[in-house]
């Protein structure tokens, strides 16, 4: 399995052609369609810079749909899916004074505004479990872990035509100036 790291070249590129598509798909009067065209807007958005991101093929790859507890010394989700597809992963820090709770709110809103949604799992805070698991064991990013109080996880189930999508987001908070959002949007394959 390849990971492909986004380079920050190729994350100024990305933030291009995101504003591009977006300003083309506004300015014929359309609304957002689809669940790539609202991650979009987190390229573009002036208060969010993408600091990882990756791409992989994915088999039985874990989704949470409960919170994270130990059981028999293990850490474990009290409820998960394993599903197979290309998972595309990315993690931005939220800066200039703004929250990464209000940029998850912005996103969930334009979520919402997709046909065919539904949330699978949510949860704020302690509910969640440890954020130090959450962080390096479940996305493998040790600078996601901040304050237990201050994580929020989202699950949805996507449809779009005959392609499902599993759009997982995890918000964190270690201080005032260090906020980040990871996205996990995963593409399953087929049966």
């Amino acid at each position: 399995m390849a990971v492909v790291d986004i380079s920050k070249s190729l994350v100024w590129q990305s933030v291009c052609l995101s504003a591009l598509l977006l300003f083309s798909v506004r300015s014929v009067g359309a609304d957002i369609a689809s669940v790539e065209q609202v991650l979009l807007q987190l390229d573009t958005y002036p208060h969010a810079v993408a600091i990882d991101g990756s791409q992989e093929q994915m088999i039985d790859h874990e989704v949470g749909l409960g919170s994270l507890r130990k059981v028999a010394g293990n850490w474990r989700f009290k409820n998960s899916e394993r599903l197979t597809g290309l998972l595309q992963r990315t993690t931005w820090q939220i800066v200039d004074g703004f929250t990464s709770a209000e940029v998850l709110s912005e996103l969930e809103n334009s979520v919402a505004e997709l046909p065919d949604q539904a949330l699978l799992f949510s949860c704020e805070g302690r509910a969640c479990g440890p954020g130090s698991q959450w962080a390096s064991r479940v996305f493998g990013q040790r600078i996601l872990y901040g304050r237990d109080d201050q994580q929020r996880y989202r699950v949805y189930r996507i449809s779009e035509g005959e392609t499902e999508y599993r759009l997982v987001i995890y918000a964190s908070a270690r201080t005032s100036d260090r906020q980040y959002l990871h996205v996990d949007l995963l593409e399953i394959d087929a049966p």
